[in-house]
């Protein structure tokens, strides 16, 4: 198993975007998870391996995009029309169960974690 490790948060206003990185070589699930004070961690997107299942949030859909590199090296989140609520420590992390459509994953599911990457949508 490798370390993954999140990059690419930032400051940034209202209505702007930000491109979260997410290094991975081999997961059968990738999911984005986020979590700021008094909050508990909620999901925002995930993938499986092959691409063909991205499920996302209520909250973020339409707004932000799981994707990969052509390498399969790293995962990104590209995150548009950021609001206020959208600050949290963004996570990624990887689980070895396999993602099917209509049932996402559970929290419990991924097993290993980044450190996480600060998001903060301020005006």
């Amino acid at each position: 198993q490798v370390q993954l490790v999140e990059s690419g948060g930032g400051l940034v206003r209202p209505g702007g975007s930000l491109r979260l990185s997410c290094t991975a070589l081999d997961f059968n699930t990738l999911g984005w998870f986020r979590q700021s004070p008094g909050k508990e961690r909620e999901f925002v997107a995930a993938m499986n391996w092959r691409g063909d299942i991205r499920p996302y949030a209520d909250s973020v859909q339409g707004r932000f995009k799981i994707s990969r590199n052509s390498a399969k090296t790293t995962v990104y989140l590209q995150m548009n029309d950021l609001k206020p609520e959208d600050t949290a420590l963004y996570y990624c992390a990887t689980s070895t169960r396999f993602l099917q459509r209509g049932q996402p994953l559970g929290l419990k599911d991924y097993t290993s974690w980044g450190q996480g990457t600060q998001v903060t949508v301020s005006s």
